[in-house]
Order: structure tokens, then sequence, then C-alpha cells
């Protein structure tokens, strides 16, 4: 019977390492904040689908389209940090002013809202808040001062 099996051998023999290296470090960009993105992205979906996972829906109509609409502006940020993760950390800080909304806005939007429908919008404001300053933390320690 042949021998299929190959030994394990160091990959800095390999031609092509550099050229491997560079384009592993150029995919990653510096990204220190990855792990960001999947929580942004939910924070996203269940802010989009909280009206109706708290049954909402009939007593606040103006507060479902609120969260409806934040909902998929947050998932779409996520969408963009990781896709585009060097011009898209420049807006984290919108996604702090949108945290701040959030929590505001079952007053502002909604008409004499319940607990329920506040704790949600004070907790995904405040997720949204946290979240968007460590992706702003990370894009001005990544900023060089000049």
């Amino acid at each position: 019977m042949a021998n299929v099996s190959h030994g394990r051998s160091d990959i800095t023999s390999h031609p092509d390492v550099s050229e491997m290296r560079e384009r592993y470090a150029r995919m990653l960009g510096g990204r220190d904040v990855a792990l960001v993105d999947g929580p942004v992205f939910l924070l996203g979906l269940y802010c989009a689908a909280s009206p109706w996972i708290l049954h909402y829906t009939a007593s606040q109509p103006a507060l479902v389209t609120h969260n409806l609409i934040m909902g998929i502006a947050i998932g779409l940020l996520a969408l963009g940090f990781t896709r585009a993760p060097e011009r898209m950390y420049g807006l984290s800080w919108a996604m702090c002013a949108m945290g701040i909304w959030m929590i505001i806005a079952p007053w502002v939007v909604g008409t004499s809202p319940d607990t329920g429908v506040v704790i949600n919008n004070v907790v995904i404001g405040a997720l949204a808040l946290c979240l968007g300053l460590v992706c702003a933390a990370s894009a001005a320690k990544r900023t060089p001062m000049t």
C-alpha cells in the first residue's frame, strides 16, 4: 500500500509565504473589533422584530414603525462594519446617537408607553450606545494623530 499521508511541514518553506502573509494582513485590515459586528447585527435584528416579540403592535403603532426602521438601520451599519470596516467605523458615533435616541424614543414617538416597551427600548439603546462606543474607541485608536 502506498503512503499517502503527508508529513507536517513548516509553512515557512512555502514559496509564496510572504505574499500569503501580506494578503492575510490586508484582509484583516487591523480589525480589532471584528467580534462587535455580529452582536450589532443581532441587536438591529432584535430591534426590528421587538414590536412583534413583545406584542405592542396594536398599542404603539408609531413605535412599531420606529423600531422597525431603527433596527434595519442598525443592521445595515453592522453589515457596513463587516464589509468596509476602514470606511464605516467612522460612523460608529452615529450608532451611539442612535442608541441615545432609542432610549428617549418611547416618550417622544410613543403615546404613554407601558413599562415593557420602555425597558425594551432602554436596553436596546444602552446596548447600541455601548457597542458604538467600543467601535468608536477602536476607530480613534487606529487613527493616527498628526
